[in-house]
């Protein structure tokens, strides 16, 4: 799977000996992160707003690995990889790390693959995927990956179930799907959805022409409250100090023209169309890039009246970084579990997500989801789990502001609905932190920002909330600057919370992994009767999956299981001359066609050999599933 590239120029040089410096002059980008002479971090793209942001290292963050990999502090992409390159050297027996591609700016999308190489190829075994990054600012759901990989090396040869699941199973891990919007995020003020290709969020004909400004120079993108003056104001205005937090930190929003402030994130309105930071860098979604059930972006419905999803892209599987994902889970049709993570909920989130389960979802296949669901909450203690169409949509029952119920709502390009509907798969996008709301302190039954002011107080010594700060703005005049941390404490947790979270989330990716489908040869008995032998075969799925979901058999992702009974060519040369001929099944490929074993499933079934052939035959009973794995074993006919 590694990419080596040699140019054509390259290639002719050889004779002169100036190959090699040819591929270190291609080789010699160096990424805005590197440079320490730089003091601005520039995104790659022609846009028509700003591409070069001060750099900032934020204390929440590890930029130089250390000796010891922890968990109380969050890491760039360059210190993931450098441990996944430690662990590739230390565990050469059980990992191989390797690039699956490239981002939109070039950097290395890294993969690793964990299987005991010694009792099989990766690919002949039942396997998870595990992935995190793909919005570049929920870097949580990197470090639970990160976190699950060193888990599962570090165990590997001391916890029993670990090894037998290392030894049986294969693991794909992917820390960053997006290592560009990661590492904007963690070394600049900046922050985005996802990729950072410039997008026209607004539909005005430009690109990026209006980010985020850190205008007080803290690094931190807050927000800005203006309390309304003019009569245009007052009729826009649409907040108000909450009345639950006397010392008028917290915002309640309202119905427009009944509020007192006027809220935006921290910056100011570069385009000039009165709006403040509604298109930065970047603005599509790569989780509403997949092919299932895609709509256009915005403005992609001819008619006005169809449905669009914002951030999905030009078409399905525009951006390089989804595109990777679902080329490689095509060509690894084994994985029957997985897990895409992103943050802010938290919720163990599936499929469907523009249906209801009862509707759209095969029952065995819904039960069996219905049972992660419940699993994974008691693992995680996260309040909710479910479907997006559904559970996500209506977790709150009324919408705060207008009192009214809140109904189902769909989400077009999604991950898990590729994951089910198209792939055949257990597939979950869980959400992990909860925006620091960890307990209900006015007892009103919704964990809200009040909570989370309230814990921020009691557990986190405030530091989560910026109070608020009066600040000349060169365009609205007075205004105050303050708010929540965005990105370690809204988005993300504060690094001491880090690792509590990330052990749960990794903690259910393993109970997934340790049910996936397992077929194993049980029994073989031969039985000779003249120059007849009776092969009678038992096998059985072990595991606590099926080898094919309902939902797998209907889109054909997997094949049926079969088994075959393999002989050297030489012997089986002739037709009805031959040394060795299979005559049962009739079949002219002499497979046995076996359906699909379902989990705890034991079948049986038999090959009729004859043999001409004075000497002892041996042969090989070869049991295929596409994802119960591969089994072969050796049989002798004749003595």
């Amino acid at each position: 799977m590694n990419k080596i590239i040699l140019s054509s120029l390259g290639a002719l040089l050889l004779g002169s000996g100036m190959a090699m410096a040819q591929e270190k002059v291609l080789n010699e980008k160096t990424w805005p992160e590197h440079d320490e002479k730089s003091k601005f971090y520039t995104v790659s793209g022609e846009r028509h707003g700003q591409s070069f942001f001060k750099k900032y290292e934020f204390p929440e963050v590890e930029y130089k690995p250390g000796d010891k990999l922890t968990f109380d502090i969050y890491h760039t992409p360059d210190v993931m990889y450098h441990w996944y390159r430690l662990w590739a050297e230390k565990y050469p027996e059980i990992t191989e790390l390797y690039e699956v591609d490239k981002s939109y700016e070039g950097r290395p999308i890294l993969q690793m693959t964990i299987t005991n190489k010694k009792t099989g190829k990766h690919t002949d075994k039942p396997a998870a995927y595990f992935e995190g990054g793909r919005h570049g600012g929920e870097v949580t759901a990197s470090e639970a990956v990160l976190w699950l990989t060193q888990h599962l090396l570090e165990n590997y040869g001391k916890d029993p179930e670990i090894t037998k699941l290392i030894d049986t199973k294969t693991i794909y891990v992917r820390p960053q799907n997006n290592p560009d919007g990661s590492n904007m995020y963690l070394f600049s003020e900046q922050r985005n959805r996802s990729t950072v290709r410039p997008y026209d969020v607004d539909g005005d004909g430009l690109y990026d022409e209006d980010p985020e400004e850190d205008l007080n120079g803290d690094g931190v993108i807050h927000m800005m409250r203006k309390k309304a003056i003019t009569d245009e104001e007052k009729a826009e205005a649409n907040y108000i100090l909450d009345p639950r937090d006397p010392s008028g930190r917290l915002m309640k929003r309202v119905f427009e023209g009944q509020g007192e402030y006027l809220m935006y994130t921290e910056g100011i309105d570069n385009d000039g169309d009165g709006k403040f930071n509604e298109d930065g860098i970047g603005g599509l979604d790569l989780h509403r890039n997949y092919p299932e059930n895609w709509r256009p972006d915005r403005r992609g419905d001819m008619t006005g009246r169809g449905y669009t999803q914002f951030g999905a892209g030009e078409y399905p599987l525009s951006e390089i970084e989804t595109r990777s994902t679902v080329l490689w889970l095509l060509s690894h049709p084994n994985i029957s579990v997985v897990n895409s993570l992103d943050t802010r909920v938290p919720m163990h989130l599936r499929p469907p997500s523009t249906s209801s389960s009862e509707e759209s979802m095969f029952e065995k296949d819904r039960k069996i989801y219905e049972y992660y669901d419940s699993l994974g909450m008691s693992i995680t203690g996260y309040p909710w789990a479910g479907d997006v169409y559904e559970t996500y949509s209506t977790r709150w029952k009324v919408n705060r502001l207008t009192g009214d119920p809140l109904k189902p709502n769909p989400l077009f390009g999604h991950g898990p609905d590729f994951g089910y509907f198209y792939y055949g798969a257990i597939w979950y996008g869980d959400e992990l932190w909860n925006n620091g709301a960890m307990k209900d302190y006015d007892g009103d039954g919704i964990l809200d920002d009040y909570d989370a002011l309230m814990w921020d107080d009691e557990e986190n010594e405030s530091r989560g909330f910026k109070s608020w700060e009066k600040f000349d703005h060169p365009q609205l005049g007075e205004i105050e600057i303050g708010g929540f941390h965005p990105k370690f404490f809204s988005q993300n947790g504060p690094p001491w919370q880090l690792e509590g979270w990330i052990r749960k989330q990794s903690l259910f990716n393993l109970a997934m992994a340790m049910d996936l489908p397992q077929i194993e040869i049980n029994d073989v008995q031969v039985n000779k009767s003249g120059d007849e032998y009776e092969i009678r075969v038992k096998w059985s799925n072990s595991g606590k999956l099926p080898v094919a979901l309902d939902q797998a058999k209907r889109v054909k992702i997997v094949q049926e299981d079969r088994l075959m009974l393999d002989f050297d060519k030489e012997l089986m040369k002739g037709f009805e001359n031959a040394k060795v001929q299979i005559i049962s099944p009739e079949l002219y490929d002499k497979t046995i066609y076996a359906g699909y074993t379902e989990a705890g499933e034991s079948k049986e079934s038999v090959f009729r050999v004859k043999v001409n052939h004075n000497e002892p035959v041996k042969g090989k009973i070869k049991l295929l599933s596409t994802r119960g794995g591969y089994v072969e074993k050796e049989i002798t006919l004749g003595n």
